[in-house]
């Protein structure tokens, strides 16, 4: 039986998008070209380029969610785009760099060591986004990750190459080196170790000044000496975990002093 044309379903016409709610996915994007040709130079011994792609994807990565925010671009499509990115740049990448420098040498254990990195790195930005949703967090979690996030994850795991450029490239290339950097970074990458996050960082009006002449150094000496100062800024990272901890108990403590405190008063017993 026919069904009368005034009477089918009307199919649903796509609406347009606009370019600028485009622009945060073709940063992605870019980030995910960046991870593959970082591959393609470490496949050509051309070492130096190919941790330079890495810190290109890092780069965009960190644009591609603050310009959505700012365009009104974010959506949920982008969100599994820009996972699937990191996975590739920050999990793959990084682990086939350091297999065809160092551990192709080391035989099986070498290659169990890459692919339990890339793993680990898989296993963190699922949890991650998984903690995106759960609307029940406090709100003084938006200033921590768990565990380190996958951008920091990929420059850790690569600081022994990039001392390489530097200093004693023997011993840096050596692989129980590079194996002891992949195990304890990938360890770091799915651990419960609270470390800061800088997305909601905000300057005061007095601070505006010096924090752009830094910014201006720090863009002096990465001209100057690139690889001097992108060691610097891992090694400074690092020795910002005790300070994350210490401050995240922080937070916990007062967290459950203002939980604990109108039970208390109201002689109700406390939840576990």
């Amino acid at each position: 039986m026919a069904i009368p044309e005034n009477e089918q379903p009307r199919r649903r016409r796509l609406k347009g998008l606009s370019f600028n709610k485009m622009i945060p996915n073709i940063l992605t994007l870019l980030a995910v070209a960046a991870g593959l040709t970082s591959m393609r130079f470490a496949l050509h011994e051309r070492w130096e380029l190919a941790v330079f792609a890495i810190v290109i994807a890092a780069i965009l990565d960190a644009l591609d969610g603050r310009v959505a925010r700012l365009l009104k671009g974010a959506s949920k499509f982008g969100a599994e785009l820009d996972s699937l990115s990191d996975f590739v740049c920050f999990g793959v990448a990084p682990a086939m760099i350091l297999y065809l420098w160092a551990m192709e040498n080391a035989g099986r254990p070498g290659w169990i060591l890459v692919m339990l990195f890339a793993m680990c790195m898989g296993l963190r930005l699922a949890r991650f986004n998984v903690a995106l949703d759960d609307e029940d967090a406090p709100a003084w979690k938006a200033h921590f990750f768990t565990g380190v996030p996958a951008p920091a994850g990929a420059g850790l795991v690569l600081l022994p190459m990039v001392l390489s450029f530097q200093w004693a490239p023997e011993f840096f290339r050596d692989p129980w080196v590079v194996s002891f950097f992949l195990f304890v970074v990938g360890g770091l990458t799915v651990s419960a170790v609270p470390t800061f996050s800088f997305k909601r960082l905000k300057v005061t009006n007095r601070w505006i000044l010096p924090t752009m002449l830094i910014v201006a150094g720090l863009a002096a000496f990465a001209v100057s000496v690139p690889w001097m100062t992108l060691s610097a800024i891992l090694i400074l990272y690092i020795l910002t975990f005790p300070f994350s901890i210490q401050a995240h108990r922080r937070f916990q403590r007062r967290s459950s002093g203002a939980d604990d405190g109108p039970e208390d008063d109201a002689g109700a017993e406390p939840q576990a």
